[in-house]
């Protein structure tokens, strides 16, 4: 890569640069952006993917650029997917001082494992459902309504850059498909969010909830302006005489990125079986992993501070579905339009109805605000449902947020061990026997949820 490269890929980031501060100005401004809770990324992505050589043609930059864009997101997702281990903290403390809410914590876990493997089995059913009448449909169409309903637009970027490594030329056509489905889940989950909410308070499901809350303006259009009430992005864990905080985590997470790609490196070179076709990301979780559990062994995990982390791999993030959004294939995508529909309405489906039914059946206490909590998880990103969790319980009164950040955490780490797997067996065995594991594995979590409540909660619990 020459420096002329380098520069052009730095003015081509000032780009999306310009059009995420759009996009969060957009937002702030304009009021059904503003009820539909799309972040910037996402406006500012179709607004300059409208603009672009796709659409309009009316921006004055190379066309390189958007190539650029097509590959950010399965480059930036290897250091947001590494990184998930690091500063990971199964301690969590009830502000009530008991440790209660932690008795559903292990339930959770299992419905949400259980709801997103519904997920995976219904995109490929519908797979198996349309390849008559799509005889073009490469084997892994229908993972996308898993990858963008639980994963959100960052995780897309991990299924172009896995079809990548395998030298599939529909990588960018895939990922397209799931940054749409990851579309159609946040907007749609938060619409159904608000639905179920008011549902729930009308049947008095809510602990505290009579009738919905307005919702906060600055969660509306994106910022605070009140700096006394604007939060903290974590400790400065590090001297700026020694190492800037940020560049010290950013160190670690590049260090394991490092590491993941001669470990992938080393397996090719010694064609090792399953471990040469495991992906980057997944050898980084695992490599983060040993550096986390050395950190803390050796009593020097106080120097990861977990919100600065996440204000890392968040810009990642942000850059990344920008990246996925703006570059969004469109003409292929729009011949799937059809399949892609019927997996989004399935999809909404069978998330809804297993997180209802196993909540209310084997959660205890405060069942609907953590159902509520991992629907936003499983429809958009974690921050989705931190928000539905916000509107029904606006003042924190109940544990649900502790229980469910802390049964999203382990349930991310699952969900990522798993997907590589999801990737590959259509390839070997078909659309349908990938969809009958991934309904055999949510069939094992939700056994998983029964067995756990009751170790929890005793026999004689019947549900709320």
């Amino acid at each position: 890569m020459t420096s002329a490269m380098l520069t052009d890929l730095l003015q081509s980031l000032g780009l999306l640069g310009l059009f995420l501060i759009i996009g969060m100005v957009l937002r702030a401004v304009c009021k059904p952006l503003q009820k539909a809770f799309i972040p910037a990324s996402v406006i500012g992505g179709f607004l300059l993917l409208i603009l672009g050589p796709q659409v309009l043609n009316v921006l004055p930059v190379s066309a390189d650029w958007f190539s650029y864009y097509n590959m950010l997101p399965g480059i930036l997702i290897v250091p947001v997917v590494t990184a998930v281990p690091l500063g990971l903290r199964l301690q969590t403390k009830d502000g009530s001082g008991s440790g209660e809410f932690m008795k559903n914590v292990l339930p959770l876990i299992g419905i949400g494992m259980g709801v997103s493997m519904l997920q995976f089995a219904a995109g490929y059913f519908t797979n198996v459902l349309f390849k008559g009448s799509y005889p073009d449909m490469y084997p892994q169409f229908g993972i996308e309504l898993g990858i963008g309903f639980v994963g959100g637009h960052g995780t897309a970027g991990t299924l172009g850059n896995m079809l990548s490594e395998m030298n599939l030329d529909y990588a960018s056509v895939s990922q397209g498909v799931a940054t749409t489905t990851a579309t159609f889940g946040l907007v749609g989950g938060i619409i159904l969010g608000i639905i179920m909410i008011n549902w729930a308070a009308r049947k008095q499901h809510t602990a505290v909830l009579s009738k919905p809350a307005d919702i906060p303006t600055p969660m509306k259009v994106g910022f605070e302006k009140d700096i006394s009430k604007q939060g903290s992005a974590g400790r400065e864990t590090t001297m700026g005489s020694s190492i800037d905080t940020l560049a010290f985590h950013a160190s670690i997470i590049f260090f394991g990125c490092w590491l993941a790609y001669m470990a992938v490196k080393f397996a090719k070179g010694a064609n090792i079986p399953v471990l040469k076709s495991m992906s980057v990301w997944a050898y980084g979780m695992i490599i983060m992993f040993i550096i986390w559990g050395l950190m803390c062994k050796f009593k020097v995990d106080y120097l990861v501070d977990a919100k600065i982390k996440s204000r890392i791999t968040g810009a990642f993030t942000e850059f990344a579905v920008i990246g996925a959004v703006a570059s969004l294939p469109i003409k292929a995508v729009a011949s799937y339009i059809v399949p892609i529909l019927f997996m989004v309405v399935l999809g909404f489906i069978v998330t809804v109805a297993g997180l209802l039914l196993m909540s209310k059946r084997f959660l205890k206490g405060y069942w609907f605000e953590q159902m509520i909590g991992t629907f936003g998880m499983a429809t958009g990103v974690f921050i989705t449902g931190v928000l539905l969790l916000r509107i029904c319980d606006p003042e924190n009164d109940t544990p649900a947020l502790a229980s469910y950040s802390l049964s999203y955490t382990i349930t991310s780490v699952i969900y990522f061990a798993l997907l590589n797997m999801f990737i590959v067996l259509p390839m070997s065995s078909g659309a349908l026997v990938t969809a009958l594991v991934g309904l055999g594995i949510a069939v094992a979590a939700f056994l998983f949820t029964m067995i756990s409540s009751r170790v929890s909660f005793g026999k004689d619990f019947k549900g709320n």
